[in-house]
């Protein structure tokens, strides 16, 4: 607020609406404390609609709201942790897929899943999807 900086101030109440609806969602009480999990489910959870709604602005040929969303973006991907690299990604996914004997494509959803697990949520779901296809090329 003391900075002046709308968009933030938005995004940030945004948040802690999202905080408060997951925990009454819980059957906790509004002030009750935010886990980390909770908090980071909430976080990723906004990101995703942000991203989902730029794409329709795109789409729309809306590009101000799109612009909008994009810095929106911008101020949530600030209070994720880092993400993993897809070296990294790649890295696991095929250590997964030796570890579990998965040779047939038709079974890169249980890859993924098990990437996703042994990643812990640090990874995009959709990057992970896409490099476990890519192993079965």
């Amino acid at each position: 607020m003391l900075e002046k900086n709308q968009i933030k101030v938005e995004t940030l109440k945004g948040l802690i609406a999202g905080f408060t609806n997951e925990l009454v969602a819980q059957g906790k009480k509004p002030q009750d404390e935010v886990s980390d999990k909770v908090a980071l489910t909430v976080i990723k959870k906004a990101v995703k609609q942000r991203k989902d709604s730029i794409e329709q602005f795109k789409k729309g040929g809306r590009d101000d709201l799109a612009e909008s969303e994009e810095c929106e973006l911008e101020i949530l991907n600030e209070w994720l942790p880092e993400s993993v690299s897809e070296e990294e990604i790649k890295k696991v996914a095929l250590a997964k897929k030796e570890e579990m004997g998965i040779t047939d494509k038709s079974k890169s959803g249980i890859l993924v899943g098990a990437v996703m697990k042994e990643l812990k949520g640090q990874a995009d779901g959709n990057l992970v999807k896409e490099i476990v296809e890519s192993l079965f090329e």
